[in-house]
C-alpha cells in the first residue's frame, strides 16, 4: 500500500487554511493509514494560522504536524515540509503539496496514488480559480490568463503530447519520494520554486503526468504572499485591464469641469532644446494655461548653450535656471535634480512633467496625462505616458525601434526585480503626472534614474492600484549616441539597485505590455561544468 504525506506552506492564512485542511480531511477512496501525515509549514506567520489549523485538525481528526520554517519564502517552507515527508516515507510513497489558500478535490489523493501505482514519478493537477473570486476580476484579466494558458499548453504539448493541461504548480504538485531524492529536492526559491522543480525533474528524465483527474480550486486573490506566482499574475492582469487609459478620450471641456479647485503645474526640464521647446509649449501646454486648465508653467533650464531660455520666455512660460532653485543644495547634477527643484518651485496640487525635446508635440501629451488624475478614479496618484516609439535613423523610420534604454535595461530589470511594474509600456517616459502629496514623499535621483526610481518608490508608497498609464499616441525625440545611452542605462541600473536587493531576483518570463501583457518565455537555465555533469548525470546547473 502506497502512503502519502501532504505538505502545505502557509503565511498569514488564518482566513483560508481551515477550508484547505477540511478538504484534506474529507478525502475519499483511500485507506485511513495511507495519509501518513499533513505537514503545515508556517512561514513567518503573524496571524492565527496555527491556532485555526490546530482547531480544524482537532475537529476533523486530521493527522496534522505544524512546523516553523527557519528560511524565508514559500520555496524554503515547501522544501522544509517535503524534506520531512521524505523522512517519514522512506524510499517509497507520495509527497503531495498544495497551498493554504487552495481546496483539493475529494479524490485528489486517491487519483494521485493510483497514478503513482501506474508508474508516474511526478503529478501536476489542474488548477481552477474560485468562481466567486474569479467573477470579481475584470474580463480582460481572465482573458489574458486564458491566452497565457494556451501558450503554455503548446509548449508542454511539444514535449508531452499526452498532457491534459499545462499545470505543474505548488497548488497541486505530487512527486514520489524516490524521484524527489533523485533530483536533490526542491530548490528553496523565494517564488516559482515549482517551475524550477519541474525543470529538475525533466532534466533528470523523470515522468511528469499532468492529469485532468487531479483537480484543485485555488484563490483568485491578487494580494499574494509571494513575489511571483498566480496572485501576482492576476494582479498584473487586473492592472492592465483597469489602469491603462486612452489619453485621447479626455477632452478639454471635460477636464475643466472635473478639475474643480485642483491646481495644476507643468514642469519642463530643458537643456539645449531650442529646436523644440517653443513648439512644445505652444502646442501642448500654453493653450491649456489660457483655457484655465493649467495654473502654472515652469521651464527649468539646465545650463543651455543655445536659445532655449529666450525662446521659452518668448512663448510665455516662466523660466528658471536650475542652479538658481534651491541653491543651498549646490549646482544641479542632472535631469532628476531639475525635476526635484521644479517641484519645489511650483505649487500645483497636480504636477505634470513633460520632456522639452519632443519633435512631434500634441495636445494629448498633456490632456492624456491629466485625465486619469482629474476625471478618473480618485485613488490614482501617478500617471505615466505611453507612446509608440519609432526610430528615425535619417534614412527611414523604423517602427517600435525607439526607447532603447527601456528595452535593453529598464524593462528587463523591472521584470526581474519588480514584476508588479512589468505592465508599464514606457517606464522611462519623461511624461509623468502625479499628485504633489505623493511626489513630495519620494526621493529623486539627480540623473536619468529618476523615472524608474519614481515608479518603484510610488509603488511602495501608494500601491499598484494608485499607478496608471495613459496611451498618448506616437512620440519622436532626439536620439542619443549609443555611448551616451550607456551612461543613461547605468543611471537606471543604479537607481534600481539602490531600491531592490539584486539577490531577491526570481527569473521568469518577460511581460510585453504592447501585446496585452503577453509573456515571452526566456530560457535562463545554465549548463554545469562538464565535470559536474559527469558526476551527477543531470545537465541543468543546480539540479542536483
Amino acid at each position: 500500500m502506497i502512503r502519502a504525506v501532504v505538505v502545505i506552506p502557509a503565511r498569514d492564512e488564518a482566513q483560508r487554511v481551515g477550508a484547505c485542511l477540511r478538504a484534506l480531511a474529507a478525502q475519499r477512496g483511500i485507506a485511513p493509514e495511507q495519509l501518513a501525515s499533513v505537514i503545515l509549514v508556517l512561514d513567518r506567520c503573524t496571524d492565527d494560522t496555527e491556532a485555526v489549523a490546530r482547531a480544524v485538525a482537532a475537529e476533523t481528526g486530521l493527522s496534522l504536524r505544524v512546523e516553523h520554517c527557519l528560511g524565508a519564502g514559500v520555496g524554503a517552507a515547501r522544501r522544509h515540509g517535503m524534506e520531512l515527508a521524505c523522512l517519514i516515507l522512506g524510499d517509497d510513497g507520495l509527497i503531495a503539496t498544495t497551498d493554504a489558500d487552495t481546496e483539493v478535490a475529494p479524490d485528489w489523493l486517491a487519483v494521485q496514488l493510483a497514478l503513482v501505482a501506474q508508474g508516474a514519478d511526478a503529478i501536476g493537477g489542474r488548477i481552477e480559480l474560485d468562481p466567486d473570486e474569479a467573477a470579481a476580476l475584470p474580463p480582460d484579466a481572465l482573458a489574458r490568463r486564458e491566452r497565457r494558458a494556451h501558450a503554455r499548453m503548446r509548449i508542454v504539448a511539444d514535449d508531452d503530447p499526452g498532457a491534459e493541461h499545462h499545470f505543474f504548480s505548488g497548488a497541486s504538485l505530487g512527486v514520489t519520494a524516490r524521484a524527489y531524492r533523485a533530483v536533490g529536492g526542491l530548490e528553496p526559491r523565494a517564488a516559482l520554486e515549482d517551475e524550477a522543480f519541474a525543470a529538475r525533474l525533466t532534466a533528470a528524465g523523470l515522468r511528469i503526468v499532468r492529469s485532468d483527474a487531479v483537480r484543485v480550486r485555488t484563490s483568485g486573490r491578487t494580494d499574494g504572499r509571494a513575489g511571483r506566482g498566480l496572485a501576482r499574475d492576476l494582479q498584473l492582469g487586473e492592472w492592465l485591464a483597469r489602469r491603462r487609459h486612452d489619453g485621447f478620450s479626455y477632452g478639454l471641456n471635460d477636464l475643466l469641469e472635473a478639475k474643480g479647485d485642483t491646481t495644476v503645474s507643468v514642469v519642463l526640464p530643458a537643456r539645449d532644446c531650442a529646436a523644440t521647446i517653443e513648439r512644445v509649449l505652444t502646442t501642448t501646454v500654453l493653450p491649456f494655461a489660457d483655457a484655465g486648465l493649467v495654473d502654472e508653467v515652469l521651464v527649468v533650464d539646465g545650463r543651455s548653450t543655445d536659445a532655449t531660455m529666450s525662446l521659452a520666455e518668448r512663448a510665455g512660460a516662466r523660466v528658471e535656471a536650475q542652479d538658481d532653485l534651491l541653491p543651498e543644495h549646490g549646482p544641479a547634477l542632472g535631469k532628476g535634480d531639475a525635476m526635484w527643484r521644479g517641484l519645489a518651485a511650483t505649487t500645483g496640487d497636480v504636477v505634470a512633467y513633460l520632456d522639452a525635446d519632443t519633435r512631434d508635440p500634441a495636445p494629448v501629451h498633456l490632456l492624456g496625462l491629466l485625465g486619469p488624475l482629474l476625471a478618473g478614479n480618485q485613488q490614482i496618484q501617478l500617471v505615466k505616458g505611453a507612446f509608440d516609439r519609432p526610430f528615425d535613423d535619417g534614412a527611414a523610420i523604423r517602427p517600435a525601434e525607439g526607447g532603447r534604454v527601456t528595452e535593453l535595461m529598464a524593462r528587463p530589470l523591472l521584470n526581474l526585480l519588480v514584476p508588479q511594474l512589468a505592465g508599464f509600456e514606457q517606464p522611462l517616459a519623461g511624461e509623468t503626472a502625479a499628485r504633489r502629496e505623493l511626489l513630495e514623499a519620494l526621493a529623486f535621483p539627480v540623473g536619468y534614474g529618476v523615472e524608474i526610481a519614481m515608479l518603484i518608490d510610488a509603488l511602495r508608497h501608494a500601491g499598484l492600484d494608485a499607478l496608471a498609464e495613459s496611451r498618448l499616441g506616437t512620440r519622436q525625440n532626439e536620439h542619443q549616441p549609443l555611448r551616451d545611452l550607456g551612461a543613461m542605462a547605468f543611471a537606471v541600473l543604479c537607481a534600481v539597485q539602490a531600491r531592490v536587493p539584486m539577490g531577491d531576483a526570481v527569473p521568469a518570463g518577460l511581460v510585453q505590455p504592447w501585446a496585452d501583457g503577453a509573456v515571452r518565455d526566456v530560457p535562463v537555465a545554465e549548463r554545469p561544468p562538464l565535470r559536474q555533469r559527469v558526476s551527477s548525470g543531470i545537465d541543468v546547473l543546480g539540479a542536483a
